[in-house]
């Protein structure tokens, strides 16, 4: 073996071992970082609060209200019943209870001062730890008080019978339903079983790892060790492009790199003011909602909109000097990268500026992140494979871009959008990266392990279809530029 080969040899043996590395790091800190989200989520059985209409009766003392119902809840939490007040000063002690039907033990309870309930607020009691025993299984709320008549507050009903349940008042079934919620979370069975599908997959990398090396050592063709020595190779030539990328684009500017700081940030204060009067009620701390999908989208259409001209670019590189072509769009993207970076400083101070309390679930955002550079990769390869053999794709680009832009909720919230168009808004691959480093950011939530599964799997698939049309049509390129 030649001292060449041994130093390759050497290097991809360490490359591995960094992955595995990196590997064992991200799991353990995805773990730390996700919380208790990676376990449970808010449960699909929590009942929602029916419109108020009118109240039941006058809760006085002697009065009972009962509402029988099921909750198919895992982890039972709380109950919240709503308020009538006829609109006087009550006094009295109001008492709300749960309890399971069949043997009449207390789950959980609360008393309230009457005097203080105000005309249609809403009363929770809270589990002292999440109830486990109750899932789909018939639970009593009861309504009691000590108030006298004239003085008493009433529980709001709704008119609407569900199956199952049963409104009682002093014993006696009444129509209607108790305006009131019932809410808790569910077990996320992966997040349960979180390290069994770690250590799965930390096999399954040293297997593919192993089999890789293997096919290498071999002399088998390898498109993982292949790319891998290319990038090695040329590595300093990697460096030059993405240089003169980054340095192109402010080239002869005042402010130069300053703008990758500043363009977010008047981006988003000229639509901040623009939407704000639209949509600043609807959605809690807009500008943080805004800039954080002002800098998501303009990575996107940067990255894109420049990998798509990469190889006609770079058509006196391709035809005098040979490097394997992927390298041209993987410059472009990287390039991209270095300003989504700089941008994301004035995306964080915006969010800090604006009260957005960043817990350590914001740093998974990152992930998002990285499956939006993925996809614009992958898309750009296609695009640019596109424009070398129809220059029209360029002016496509720009129409479809624009239309990507205003089907992506960056500047207005998702509940505005009709629910028959929903569907069309969960084909778009932008919208849940932003949604889901948005609830990492703003909301301070992990989102369940199936999304990050969603994501990366997006990513991914348009990386392999990019990748797969690049490949396919690469040794054509010199006959069409």
């Amino acid at each position: 073996m030649t001292q060449k080969n041994r130093s390759f040899e050497s290097n991809i043996r360490k490359s591995f071992c960094i992955i595995f590395a990196v590997y064992l790091l991200l799991i353990v800190s995805f773990y730390f970082l996700a919380g208790d989200q990676l376990r449970y989520r808010d449960s699909r059985g929590n009942t929602t609060m029916l419109a108020a209409e009118t109240g039941a009766v006058e809760l006085a003392e002697g009065v009972t209200v009962e509402q029988r119902f099921h909750a198919p809840i895992q982890r039972l939490e709380r109950v919240s019943v709503q308020w009538g007040t006829y609109y006087r000063a009550n006094e009295g002690i109001l008492t709300i209870e749960l309890l399971q039907a069949e043997t009449g033990e207390e789950l959980m309870s609360g008393t309230f001062n009457a005097a203080a309930i105000s005309e249609g607020q809403i009363l929770t009691i809270q589990a002292e730890t999440p109830i486990e025993t109750v899932y789909d299984a018939p639970i009593v709320l009861r309504l009691t008080s000590d108030s006298t008549a004239g003085r008493a507050v009433a529980p709001m009903v709704n008119s609407e019978d569900r199956d199952n349940w049963t409104l009682f008042v002093n014993g006696a079934p009444v129509p209607g339903t108790l305006c009131f919620t019932a809410e808790g979370t569910d077990y996320i069975w992966t997040g349960l079983h979180y390290w069994q599908f770690a250590a799965g997959l930390g096999v399954l990398i040293a297997a593919a790892s192993a089999v890789i090396w293997l096919r290498w050592r071999n002399g088998k063709r390898s498109y993982v060790v292949n790319a891998f020595i290319a990038v090695e190779k040329y590595r300093f030539l990697i460096r030059q492009l993405v240089a003169r990328d980054f340095k192109t684009k402010y080239k002869r500017s005042v402010l130069g790199v300053f703008w990758s700081f500043l363009n977010p940030l008047l981006m988003m204060l000229v639509q901040f003011f623009v939407f704000s009067t639209v949509f600043r009620n609807d959605i809690p701390n807009f500008a943080a909602y805004l800039i954080i999908g002002t800098v998501m989208f303009n990575f996107f259409s940067e990255s894109c909109g420049m990998t798509l001209v990469s190889i006609l670019g770079n058509a006196g590189l391709i035809t005098k000097v040979y490097m394997p072509k992927y390298i041209y769009p993987l410059t472009r993207t990287m390039s991209s990268v270095v300003n989504l970076a700089i941008s994301l400083i004035p995306m964080t101070l915006v969010c800090v500026a604006t009260g957005v309390h960043l817990h350590k679930s914001a740093v998974l955002a990152l992930f998002f992140f990285v499956c939006l550079i993925i996809f614009c990769l992958g898309l750009g390869m296609f695009l640019a494979t596109s424009m070398v053999f129809f220059r029209d794709t360029q002016f496509l680009w720009g129409v479809l871009s624009m239309m990507w832009m205003y089907a992506t909720p960056i500047f207005y919230p998702e509940t505005i959008i009709p629910v028959n168009l929903r569907m069309v808004l969960n084909l778009n691959p932008l919208y849940h990266f932003l949604k889901a480093a948005r609830m990492c950011i703003l909301n301070g939530l992990s989102p369940e392990p199936i999304v990050y599964l969603q994501c990366l799997g997006i990513a991914m698939g348009m990386l392999l279809i990019g990748a797969f049309v690049f490949y396919r049509e690469q040794d054509k390129f010199v006959l069409y530029l």
